[in-house]
């Protein structure tokens, strides 16, 4: 009888699914977002993505490379190292470059992406030890790296390929970091808000500048659907975080109209747009769900998934910009604290009932 004991890295699914079934099931899920994201910027778009998962994938293997001494004696063993990466290859860099291209817009040019690629792969995950031992996403650290390095590329947004379905004189273009139209309810125009964007352009991502991947919720809801039937994600999850922003959006959109002279105003013809606009709904689906750096239990999930829905809503509006890769950096590192304080009860765990002590 084989009493070897398997140790194994998380994260942890119970079933005979394997972490490279998992990873590659996102992937699938995160084409439509991909394809699309060429339709509406073209060959850029489709760079940008190749560059990222090219660069994220070679980051992995030369890093695994050296690390187990593939250069040592005139590179006699690199043939045995190379079957090794090729066996432990887990689609989890593939996963991490198709995730930052579809965060960056397409005017990002390819060397910044190239770096934005090592940086992910061989500082935030190789570097801690790999797939499960990260910190952080490091699709996120990336992306903020590069919006610090590269400010003024990563700020700027093209005009996509197809134009709005419905265009109006004062259309919002709400892209990533361009929300201030929406985000300043401060004056007289905004009476009527539901005259200043169309919900359906938001949705389908037609006339809207903004990231590759982040434009078409409509693609976003095809790979939360497939992730969903494949059980790789809650349902709940996107849909709480979605929710919980949303009413939190309108809520302090009410204080514009206040500054506006207007009074305070619920105004929840504003929840859709919100919801619809930069990153938040790409976000809900495929950032704030990572197994590795999300909280291991239920209740713990649904405390961190709506205190990063309040904080997204409130810093967005005081910023007058996109903040969710920030906010999904912040909640990464505050996940052992949910963890800490919110553990789940082991199975077939009884509360022990204390017992009285006896009267003297």
């Amino acid at each position: 009888m084989d009493n070897t004991v398997v140790i194994s890295t998380p994260p942890h699914v119970k079933s005979k699914r394997t972490t490279r079934r998992i990873m590659i099931d996102v992937v699938i899920a995160l084409i439509p977002c991909a394809v699309m994201g060429i339709v509406y910027f073209g060959w850029r778009a489709a760079v940008t993505e190749i560059v990222s998962v090219l660069s994220c994938v070679a980051s992995e293997f030369v890093y695994f490379f050296i690390a187990n001494k593939g250069f040592s004696n005139k590179c006699a063993n690199a043939a045995a190292v190379c079957k090794r990466w090729l066996k432990q290859f887990d689609f989890s860099s593939v996963v991490t470059g198709v995730i930052l291209a579809m965060v960056l817009p397409s005017e990002v040019p390819w060397y910044a992406v190239l770096l934005g690629g090592i940086f992910a792969i061989a500082l935030v995950k190789m570097l801690f030890g790999g797939t499960g031992k990260n910190l952080v996403a490091p699709s996120t650290a990336a992306r903020v790296f590069m919006f610090l390095s590269f400010s003024a590329v990563m700020t700027s947004y093209s005009e996509p390929i197809l134009g709005a379905i419905f265009p109006a004189e004062d259309l919002i273009q709400s892209s990533a970091t361009s929300l201030s139209g929406l985000l300043n309810i401060k004056s007289e125009i905004y009476s009527q808000p539901t005259a200043l964007m169309n919900v359906l352009d938001l949705f389908l991502g037609t006339g809207v500048a903004g990231c590759i991947g982040e434009t078409s919720k409509a693609a976003i809801i095809l790979g939360y659907i497939y992730l969903v039937a494949r059980n790789v994600i809650k349902w709940w999850q996107p849909v709480l975080y979605l929710v919980v922003f949303g009413f939190f959006a309108v809520f302090m959109s009410g204080f514009g109209y206040l500054a506006g002279g207007s009074g305070y105003k619920f105004d929840m013809a504003l929840f859709l747009p919100h919801i619809f606009s930069g990153g938040v709904a790409f976000a809900s689906v495929f950032m704030f769900t990572d197994y590795v750096t999300s909280p291991k239990g239920a209740a713990a999930q649904a405390v961190f998934l709506v205190t990063a829905a309040v904080l997204t809503a409130v810093l967005r509006y005081f910023t007058g910009m996109e903040v969710v890769s920030f906010i999904v950096l912040l909640m990464n590192l505050l996940v052992p604290l949910f963890d800490k304080y919110l553990m789940r009860k082991p199975f077939g765990y009884k509360k022990q009932k204390k017992q009285k002590e006896a009267k003297q």
